[in-house]
Order: C-alpha cells, then structure tokens, then sequence
C-alpha cells in the first residue's frame, strides 16, 4: 500500500506542478531576479500547493494514514496557507512565527510527554518550519533535503507516512531542478519543514524517555540536519552584527558555496551527503541512549 501510495503521489507531483505554474502566472505570482536571488529569469513561485494538494490527498484516501495524520494535516494546511498568503502580500515575520507556533502546539499538545518536552518540539517544530524557507535559496535544496530526511525516516521503520511523501518531493523536484521551472514559494518551503518535523515528533518522542536534556537537544539539532544548523548559525550571525535574526543576507551555507565558484549540482551534492551524515547521526544518538 505505501509502494502505491508512493506511486501516485509522485505522478500526482509530476501532472499537477505544470498545472501550478499557469495558474502562478494567471494570479501573477511569480519570482522577479535580482538581490540575493540566484535565478536569472521570471519564474513561477507557486508548486507549493502541489505539495499541499498531494499530502492531503493522500491523507484522505488512505485507509489507515496514522493517528498523528489528522493533526499534522490541520497545521499542515494553516502553515501552507499563511506562506501562500506571504507569497502574494509578505506579511510581518512575527506574526507568521506566532502561526507557526500554533501550528506546532496543535500537532504537540496530544503527544504523552512532559511539559518540557512539549515545549522542547514545540519549538523544533517551528523552528524546523522557518529553517527550510531560510536554506530554499537554490534550486532543488529544500526539496532534497526533504526527501533525505523522508527517506532515512522511512528506512528507520515507518515506511506508511514516509515512502509517499518521498514520492510526493521526487514528482515536485522533477520540476525544480537542476533548472527550475518553478519555486517552493514560502507556503511550499515552510509546509515542507513543518510536516517533515510534525511527523518525526510523533516518530520519536518515545524515545525520549529516561534521556536527559542535553542529548535529546543534540538529537533534534542533528535530525533536523543542515536546514536547522544553517539557520541557528545566521540567527547567531545577525544577532552578533546588531541585526534582527530574520534579517535576510546572502550569507547561508549554499550562496558561501556557491561564491566559491563551485557548480550548483556539486553544492547540492555536498549538502545533501552532510545533512544524511548529520541526520544518521541523530538517529544514532537517540538509539544509543535509550
């Protein structure tokens, strides 16, 4: 069933992204060059709700999604449209943050842990949201590295949430690389890190027993691998400089790599190889200390 569900949902990523693209532009929706962005021509920000449509299509169709399902759709669906609103008219990053964290408290507040570690996911779940709209600045990254953290998820035993959603990203990132087509938008990017990290609170809060706060922190820092490393290092950086942490710059790890003249598909590389390495390891870290 997870083979199939993966199937469709990859055709759907495939069929449905074009069918996004027109409607960027009927709406005008669309990525104007110049500034800190890379991309040398006018082009669609709208394949965001292709992922949006496709987990929620796949989380009413399947007979048995999972109990955490349900919620991670709902906040899911909140998040994507909040971005896609940023999308056509930006809205003040406060209030986006504060949805974010509602979002983030609806998909935490059932989990049966205590309330520091409520509070813990909580922030990792909106923080994860915001790290991979901060590292969507080069075509395909944010997708892939999706699709590695859905990958290594599904390897680690839950392959009926995580298979399908690997199918849903290969479909959409067909289109977004190595030339992009079209872009995330905010309302893709951010559903991206929320849903990846709304399920792998659920995967892994049982592990979170009798382990100490330190280890479990170091644990969520990995798992959440080079979307939330890159973004607690430029919040750090703005904050140090006298800046506000959500000030955008074109300091991140992929624009250093890529003025150091190396080919798009080279940084891709690289940092798809260190976010599964920084991802294995957290993944290590929680089944050592159990």
């Amino acid at each position: 069933m997870a083979i199939f569900s993966a199937i469709l949902n990859f055709m759907w990523g495939i069929i449905a992204t074009p069918v996004s693209m027109k409607l960027s532009r009927t709406f005008r929706l669309m990525d104007v060059p110049g500034g800190r962005k890379l991309h040398p021509a006018i082009t669609p920000r709208g394949a965001g709700i292709v992922l949006w449509t496709g987990y929620l299509l796949w989380a009413l169709i399947n007979p048995n999604p999972g109990v955490e399902v349900p919620y991670v759709a709902a906040g899911a669906t909140l998040v994507f449209l909040v971005g896609y609103m940023d999308d056509m008219h930006p809205l003040p990053p406060l209030k986006r943050l504060a949805v974010h964290l509602f979002a983030a408290a609806w998909v935490v507040i059932p989990l049966s842990v205590p309330i520091y570690q409520r509070f813990l996911l909580l922030m990792w779940i909106a923080g994860c949201t915001n790290a991979y709209n901060f590292v969507d600045g080069m075509d395909g990254l944010a997708l892939s590295l999706a699709f590695v953290t859905s990958y290594l998820a599904w390897r680690s035993g839950n392959q009926y949430t995580w298979l399908p959603f690997c199918g849903l990203i290969a479909g959409v990132l067909l289109w977004n690389f190595p030339h992009a087509s079209t872009f995330l938008g905010d309302g893709g990017s951010t559903l991206l890190g929320y849903v990846c990290s709304a399920h792998l609170a659920w995967d892994i809060f049982p592990r979170f027993f009798d382990m100490k706060l330190i280890p479990m922190v170091a644990a969520l820092v990995l798992i959440g691998g080079i979307p939330v490393i890159d973004t607690l290092s430029a919040m750090t950086r703005r904050m140090l400089s006298g800046r506000s942490p959500f000030y955008p710059d074109r300091k991140h790890t992929h624009h250093v790599l890529l003025d150091l003249r190396l080919k798009k598909w080279k940084v891709l590389a690289l940092l798809i190889a260190v976010h599964g390495a920084l991802v294995s390891a957290g993944y290590y870290l929680l089944a050592w200390r159990q």
